[in-house]
C-alpha cells in the first residue's frame, strides 16, 4: 500500500493565488500600516501589493486588510495568517543561513536605559564580536516588546514586567530601585530637600516612559516641571543643576557627583523593581541556536547588573 504524506495539502494547491511573495505583501503592508507607505510612496509597488493581497483573500476567501482612516490595518484572519507566515518565513530563513553557513543574527529589545546601561557592554565586548553573531540592539517599550515576541519579530526582549503573556516565557536578570537625587544647587542639605519634596514645592523631572508614578501614594498630585523619554535623558536635565529627578540606584550622577546628593523617601526605595529576559518558545524550536544565545544573554545581562 502506498502512502502519499504530501496529499494533506493538496487542496491548499489546487488552485492559484498562494505564494511567497504575496504573503511577504501581506506582512510588509501590516508592519508599515498601510500600502502606502510599504511601497514607500511608489503607484506601482502600491499596485501590487493591492493585486498581491487581493489574490490572497481571494484565495482564501476571507477578508485580510480594512481600512483604519487614512491607512489600513490587518483583520484578525489577517493577523492570524501574518503570524503563521513569518513563522513559516523565519525556519526557512534559519534554514538558508545554515545552508550558506551565514552568521546568526538576533534582535533585542529594550529599554534606551537597560541597553545602554547594560545589554551594549555584553554585546559589544571583543570576545562577543570575535564569535561573530550579529545582535540588533532596538529601542522599545513593554508593550512593544511582548507584542513583538508574539510576532516572532523581536528575537528576545528586556522587559520591567513581573508577568508576560503565554507562550511567552521570562528569567530574572537584577533588581533595582528607585533614588530621588538632587543638585546642591538647589538645595544645600537633604533635610530642606526631603521638606520641598513633601510639600511639591521642589522642581522634578520625570521619565515617563521608563517610569510609571500612577500607584504611587506619595506622588499624587505631584505636577513634574520636566517630563521625559528615559532616565537617561532625565540625568542628563538634572546635571543642568534646576531640576531633581527620579533614578534607578544603577544610575549615578555623572561628572562630578559631588554635586549631587540623594534624598531618602522611604516609599520610593522600597519599591523593588527588577529586569526580566523575555523570549518567545516557537523561536527555540524554529532556531536551535537561539537556545545557547538566550542562556548567554540571561547569564551575562545577569553579571552586568551585579557589578
Amino acid at each position: 500500500m502506498r502512502h502519499y504524506y504530501p496529499i494533506m495539502f493538496t487542496k491548499l494547491f489546487a488552485e492559484s493565488g498562494l505564494s511567497l511573495d504575496r504573503l511577504r505583501s501581506l506582512l510588509e503592508v501590516g508592519a508599515s500600516g498601510s500600502i502606502v507607505k510599504a511601497a514607500d510612496g511608489d503607484p506601482v509597488r502600491q499596485s501590487q501589493y493591492s493585486r498581491q493581497i487581493k489574490e490572497l483573500e481571494d484565495f482564501f476567501r476571507i477578508k485580510l486588510i480594512e481600512r483604519q482612516g487614512k491607512g489600513t490595518r490587518l483583520t484578525q484572519s489577517g493577523k492570524e495568517l501574518a503570524r503563521i507566515s513569518r513563522f513559516f518565513m523565519l525556519g526557512l530563513s534559519n534554514f538558508q543561513r545554515g545552508c550558506l553557513a551565514e552568521a546568526q543574527a538576533f534582535s533585542v529589545g529594550g529599554s534606551a536605559t537597560f541597553i545602554r546601561q547594560f545589554l551594549l557592554p555584553v554585546v559589544s565586548d571583543s570576545a562577543v564580536l570575535r564569535r561573530g553573531t550579529r545582535y540588533l540592539v532596538e529601542t522599545a517599550n513593554d508593550d512593544e516588546i511582548e507584542r513583538r515576541l508574539h510576532d516572532l519579530t523581536l528575537d528576545f526582549g528586556v522587559t520591567a514586567r513581573a508577568a508576560i503573556s503565554r507562550p511567552l516565557q521570562l528569567t530574572a536578570l537584577g533588581r533595582w530601585r528607585l533614588k530621588l537625587w538632587v543638585p546642591h544647587a538647589l538645595h544645600r542639605d537633604e533635610k530642606t530637600a526631603r521638606v520641598a519634596f513633601k510639600e511639591r514645592r521642589l522642581p522634578l523631572i520625570l521619565a515617563r516612559r521608563e517610569f510609571d508614578p500612577s500607584g504611587l501614594e506619595f506622588l499624587g498630585g505631584y505636577e513634574p516641571s520636566l517630563t521625559c523619554d528615559n532616565f537617561l535623558e532625565a540625568r542628563a536635565a538634572m546635571e543642568q543643576n534646576a531640576v531633581a529627578a527620579i533614578l534607578p540606584d544603577f544610575l549615578m550622577p555623572g561628572g562630578s557627583a559631588r554635586g549631587y546628593f540623594p534624598v531618602r523617601i522611604p516609599p520610593l526605595e522600597s519599591r523593588v523593581f527588577q529586569f526580566r529576559l523575555a523570549w518567545n518558545p516557537r523561536l527555540l524550536r524554529l532556531n536551535p541556536h537561539a537556545i545557547r544565545h538566550r542562556d548567554f544573554l540571561g547569564t551575562m545581562l545577569s553579571k552586568q547588573m551585579a557589578e
